[in-house]
């Protein structure tokens, strides 16, 4: 009876050594990725009749690594994801906001480009435009009024050369012309009085 009670004891124990035993060689293997395990667990396993005997602690320990994996693979995924749905909803606030200065620089740079000039807006080009004709324009009045004036000035000289030279000829004609008239009433008075004299001799 204590021999029947004894062989299952150890049996138990001797399961329960060789688990932790091979707990423990599994504990120091040298690759712990899904890929060592697995190489682990197939190396360590026995082949009977064509077919592989794994240990059942590694197989529980193999699908716990393989569910842990996908579990922050999923993790890993749901952030990414959210941290995705982020970024995206950041670049989508930053092209708004970019759209919205590139908006306000394109009306600033029209309100630089223009011109108001009598409460009418001018393109900066058109009012330089308008004001270098209106500044050739001007300077071309300009030279034309100075040349009339230059001509008028010396038609003026001419003339006021002429009438001076006029002026004095005549003023010379005058002088001869009075005296000769003083010369005739000379010759005049002196024919009368050759004339009174035969009068009063012939009395």
């Amino acid at each position: 009876m204590m021999k029947r009670t004894l062989l299952p004891l150890l049996g138990l124990f001797l399961m329960c050594l060789t688990t932790y035993q091979t707990s423990a060689q599994d504990s120091t293997m040298v690759d712990p990725s899904l890929k060592g395990q697995y190489q682990l667990m197939l190396s360590k396993s026995r082949t009977l009749d064509g077919y592989k005997l794994i240990n059942p602690y590694r197989l529980t320990s193999f699908y716990k690594s393989v569910t842990d994996t996908i579990r922050k693979e999923r993790q890993g995924h749901i952030g990414a994801q959210t941290k995705i749905k982020e970024q995206a909803a950041t670049i989508a606030g930053l092209n708004n906001e970019i759209k919205g200065k590139e908006a306000s620089l394109a009306t600033s740079n029209a309100r630089l480009d223009q011109i108001s000039f009598l409460g009418i807006p001018f393109d900066k080009g058109t009012y330089n435009t308008i004001v270098w004709v209106l500044i050739i324009l001007l300077a071309i009045a300009l030279a034309i009024v100075t040349i009339r004036s230059a001509k008028s000035i010396q038609e003026a000289k001419y003339r006021s050369g002429l009438y001076e030279e006029i002026a004095q000829e005549y003023q010379t004609y005058k002088v001869k012309s009075n005296e000769k008239e003083k010369k005739l009433a000379r010759e005049l008075q002196d024919e009368r009085n050759k004339l009174e004299e035969l009068r009063t001799r012939g009395n």
